[in-house]
């Protein structure tokens, strides 16, 4: 079966304003002010929690590895707790994911975030049942852009690698395909926007509107 596997934060959905909020909880109980812009460094975001921790104390030149090691674990929590408070789908995303169902494409997530995050996210925002597996980072040893996870995500949604593509929003899903041997397309709606190009994907997706189209070109009609 011909599959789509989606990236989660920065391509599904727009996650930047409850993680960054969630790494300014965690600044403000080490005793700092809120050190993050959530526009600003909303691309810091989708490159995970140590990212934004080291960001944030680099700029009070207080960052040492202990205290991001000491701090992950309170932002997770403080995140899983506030997980949907801005968080929403990117537009027009659920209706083209219903529209390549309906077409007999597998879709499926492989994600950076942990698991059981990514599992509550999907499930608050009502997408879940959408996605025939979900594959985040701590569900195997490794994570992206090992390709390994990609892997996995096509094969437990019923899908077969060699008619699969990667949709994704960063250079860690652009390494993930290349080490997977499969296209990769990059939304152009994220953070990093058009820089994306930059990449060199075999796609740029500018709306959800055009992924039917996309698809069928990157791997075939169904």
């Amino acid at each position: 079966m011909k599959t789509v596997v989606f990236d989660l934060d920065g391509t599904l959905a727009d996650t930047s304003g409850d993680l960054i909020a969630a790494a300014n909880a965690s600044f403000e109980r080490l005793g700092h002010g809120p050190l993050l812009d959530p526009v600003a460094d909303a691309g810091t975001a989708f490159h995970g929690a140590r990212a934004m921790l080291r960001l944030g104390l680099e700029r009070v030149d207080a960052l040492d590895e202990a205290t991001v090691d000491a701090a992950y674990p309170d932002l997770l929590a403080w995140y899983g707790e506030n997980i949907d408070v801005f968080t929403k789908m990117y537009p027009g995303a659920v209706e083209a994911v219903e529209t390549l169902l309906s077409a007999g494409y597998r879709v499926t997530v492989c994600t950076n975030k942990p698991e059981g995050l990514a599992e509550t996210l999907l499930r608050k925002l009502g997408v879940r049942d959408l996605f025939g597996a979900l594959v985040g980072a701590d569900t195997l040893p490794v994570r992206k852009p090992d390709p390994a996870p990609y892997r996995a995500a096509v094969e437990r949604a019923g899908g077969a690698v060699e008619t699969s593509y990667l949709l994704g929003d960063t250079v860690t899903d652009r390494k993930t395909a290349l080490a997977a041997g499969v296209p990769c397309a990059l939304v152009t709606f994220g953070p990093d926007g058009h820089d994306v190009a930059k990449l060199d994907p075999e796609a740029l997706l500018h709306g959800y509107e055009d992924l039917a189209l996309l698809t069928e070109r990157l791997i075939g009609p169904a």
